[in-house]
């Protein structure tokens, strides 16, 4: 009711985060019958979409494990009640990766000075993928929370470097000789490559002692001479990023 009291114009998209259904379900309810031609859009999680599934077997599913870093999004199971409602009253179901998400937290604060939840940021988020839709229209998007704890500042900047192609982590194999180190910096690293995360392993040969490094690039573009440098001189171990919990153990 207050977005419509609110609006000064027809609404043709409105953007709503979805979790358990439950703000959806509400939301929709009213506007089919005091806004039917308003095109209603859930947004949830990439890794905890538990809506989207259910709507694309036709029926509630428990998901067996789910990201929950997006906390107040992030359900293995939507509602009883709320499924049938979303499903007849909802335009379209979409997902919006955690890295984005994170990306957006930062603009949001950076840009306009506005702290959102990771569950707040989800529909602004989410615009990206109906940016050729919804030209010269009228727009809504439900900013649902500013619970963000500062503490997950570090893991929030994190994610979203990786989500840019800013952030990239390698096991690096180091010579095992004086001047190995100084070589990686000044031959290996880029002009404006910054090391952000160093830990190094103990030594498992006589030739090479490898190490966890990050690095932090200023264009995406970089990543690629990076890395044939790094091949070209032995150093080159693993690429990291692809690699499964990743978080769990650098965040």
């Amino acid at each position: 009711m207050e977005i419509l009291e609110q609006s000064n114009a027809t609404i043709d998209y409105l953007f709503l985060p979805v979790g358990g259904g439950g703000l959806a379900a509400g939301v929709s309810s009213v506007f089919k019958y005091l806004s039917p031609h308003t095109k209603i859009i859930g947004v949830e999680p990439e890794g905890a979409p538990s809506m989207s599934t259910a709507m694309r077997q036709g029926d509630i599913v428990k998901l067996a494990t789910i990201d929950k870093f997006v906390d107040g999004a992030a359900v293995q199971k939507v509602g009883d009640f709320t499924f049938p409602i979303c499903r007849e009253n909802l335009y379209d179901m979409i997902t919006v990766s955690e890295g984005k998400i994170c990306q957006t937290i930062l603009d949001m604060y950076n840009k306009d000075a506005i702290v959102v939840e990771p569950a707040g940021a989800l529909t602004i988020a989410a615009l990206d993928t109906y940016k050729n839709k919804i030209i010269g229209k009228n727009v809504v998007c439900i900013v649902s929370g500013s619970n963000n704890d500062i503490t997950r500042t570090a893991e929030i900047k994190e994610r979203a470097l990786l989500h840019g192609g800013l952030k990239h982590y390698f096991i690096v194999r180091f010579p095992q000789r004086s001047g190995a180190l100084k070589e990686f910096v000044i031959d290996v690293l880029g002009e404006n490559d910054d090391i952000t995360f160093f830990e190094y392993s103990k030594k498992t040969s006589r030739e090479n002692g490898p190490a966890v490094v990050g690095v932090e690039l200023e264009n995406e573009e970089d990543l690629k001479p990076l890395i044939s440098r790094m091949q070209e001189r032995n150093f080159f171990g693993e690429y990291l990023n692809n690699k499964p919990n990743l978080f769990e153990f650098l965040v």
